[in-house]
């Protein structure tokens, strides 16, 4: 009965490892710079939650400034998150922006469809957090920019390329490991037990007159 209790546990114990290593994790990812003309073109805007189990009010906005030399001039919204639903805003963008953003709001990109060589600019993508709580409600700013280069060809980047085959080449060695030792950890035990069973077992089947006489009590 323990054992059977023992290789219930140990399945759980799987169960909840392999649940774990499928659930998404937020990174913080750089987005892309380069755009190819006529492309499709991905404004990547990452903001991690610290704690995921709050769930507070977001607010998103986006920004196009033509001219990169002063930020701060020229600075025009195109785009913006409010309510749980986005609104796509007048201007040069109109009709070709889609929203790309994640459900819980931690991805809050952009997607550019038939990208010109006008596109090219700054992007500002400021993230506002509003957390409820009893007696307070703090808020939390994030604000990054996006500085788009249009070409007519697209480059090729072999150093990013790399790189990501080997994101993905480490990733798959670690799960593939921790698989392998969960495995052989749940072997031991199960062969730990059916040792301590087997001698249970050998121990009952020896006849009354074969087994040792127990100790005899001690007296004063």
């Amino acid at each position: 009965m323990i054992t059977h209790t023992r290789v219930h546990l140990q399945t759980l114990v799987l169960l909840f490892f392999a649940v774990h290593l499928s659930q998404p994790v937020c990174v913080e990812v750089p987005s892309a710079t380069e755009a190819v003309l006529g492309k499709p073109m991905m404004l990547t805007c990452i903001a991690c939650l610290r704690r995921e189990e709050i769930k507070p009010k977001t607010t998103v906005q986006w920004f196009f400034m033509p001219n990169t030399d002063d930020i701060a001039e020229d600075k025009t919204p195109i785009y913006k998150y409010v309510d749980e639903s986005p609104i796509e805003l007048d201007g040069p963008f109109k009709g070709r922006l889609t929203w790309r953003g994640s459900q819980d709001l931690q991805d809050v990109s952009i997607e550019i469809k038939n990208v010109t060589f006008n596109d090219s600019g700054v992007y500002e993508c400021i993230v506002l957090r509003e957390f409820e709580f009893d007696f307070f409600t703090p808020s939390v700013s994030v604000s990054k920019d996006i500085k788009l280069r249009v070409k007519e060809k697209a480059s090729t980047d072999t150093t990013a390329l790399y790189s990501e085959i080997m994101m993905y080449v480490l990733l798959v060695f670690l799960t593939f490991w921790l698989l392998v030792e969960m495995v052989y950890c749940y072997r031991k035990i199960s062969k730990s037990d059916e040792q301590t069973q087997d001698t249970a077992t050998n121990y009952l089947a020896i006849p009354s007159e074969r087994k040792p006489p127990p100790a005899a009590p001690v007296t004063e």
